[in-house]
């Protein structure tokens, strides 16, 4: 059984793998901006009134974690580097400091020509900014996360929607997992899987991981 804090826990992503790991019998605190508000998640859920950009929120929460996830999302452009500054900074020096699991944007990843799909010329100008601020946490986690462990992990770059829990998936690098049609696709139920799985057997610290069906 593990200690997991995730931050953003009231969203799409972060309350399915809230839910998640507390159907598997971890023991998940939940840290959100309004509490009050979130009355579908599990009824064990710990829930309190967290910021990941707060430094003495996250500090408040650290010492009995063993993984901080961030699930944030809705901010400007700087909200996931500040986050991924946060957390590191926190942590830094800190002996048995927990991993972070950072869940990122699928348009970080890779194309076939080696860009990013943020960068193709049809990427929508509404998304840009959010796409460039989880790509700017991700080059800040490879160059500057020294001495803290974490793992950032990208959905696919377009078809991630809530649907059915499989409990199955595959995983890859920088680049998108596809099936034998080309496509990357992925419910945000078996996100979830992945990160408690990721969480329970780690497999990819220090570095970004993808997974599709």
């Amino acid at each position: 059984m593990s200690n997991i804090v995730v931050f953003g826990a009231g969203g799409t992503a972060g309350s399915r793998i809230t839910t998640e790991a507390v159907n598997r019998g971890h023991r998940v605190v939940a840290a959100v901006r309004r509490p009050e508000a979130t009355s579908y998640l599990p009824a064990s859920v710990r829930l309190v009134t967290g910021d990941a950009t707060s430094e003495r929120a996250v500090r408040d929460l650290v010492p009995d974690a063993d993984a901080l996830v961030v699930a944030i999302g809705g901010g400007e452009r700087g909200l996931w580097l500040d986050a991924a500054r946060t957390l590191v900074g926190a942590l830094r020096g800190m002996p048995a400091a927990p991993r972070i699991i950072h869940i990122g944007g699928g348009s970080t990843l890779l194309t076939r020509k080696g860009t990013r799909y943020l960068d193709e010329p049809d990427f929508p100008d509404e998304y840009r900014d959010a796409a460039l601020g989880q790509a700017d946490a991700l080059d800040f986690y490879r160059s500057s996360a020294d001495g803290v462990t974490w793992t950032y992990v990208s959905p696919p770059p377009l078809e991630f929607h809530p649907g059915e829990r499989t409990g199955h998936y595959r995983t890859g690098g920088d680049q998108p997992v596809t099936d034998d049609q080309g496509r990357s696709v992925l419910s945000y139920e078996d996100l979830a899987v992945a990160v408690v799985d990721e969480i329970e057997n780690p497999r990819h610290e220090n570095t970004r991981f993808t997974a599709a069906y």
